[in-house]
């Protein structure tokens, strides 16, 4: 996107725990706080039109291992005798 189509913004008030989970979703993707940020207002607005993504990286993410969530699939998969009677 050439720079004269862009728009810069300021905001005030974030609070404190909203600043730290993004920065630290910046930080495992690997990119700027400031990126993220940019992805993020795409996201909310539905995107950008025409805009085309050029490594899935940028969409999917990183794989983390979440111990919360293991545990509820687990739950979930476990077979409860009484009903199969």
């Amino acid at each position: 996107m050439p720079t004269k189509d862009r728009v810069q913004y300021t905001l005030r008030g974030v609070p404190r725990e909203v600043d730290e989970l993004l920065r630290r979703k910046a930080r495992r993707r690997g990119i700027s706080l400031n990126q993220l940020l940019i992805e993020q207002i795409c996201l909310a607005g539905d995107g950008v039109p025409g805009r085309r993504y050029r490594r899935l990286k940028d969409l999917g993410g990183r794989w983390q291992n979440d111990p919360e969530f293991d545990r509820i699939l687990a739950e979930q998969r476990r077979v409860d005798r009484e009903l199969w009677k």
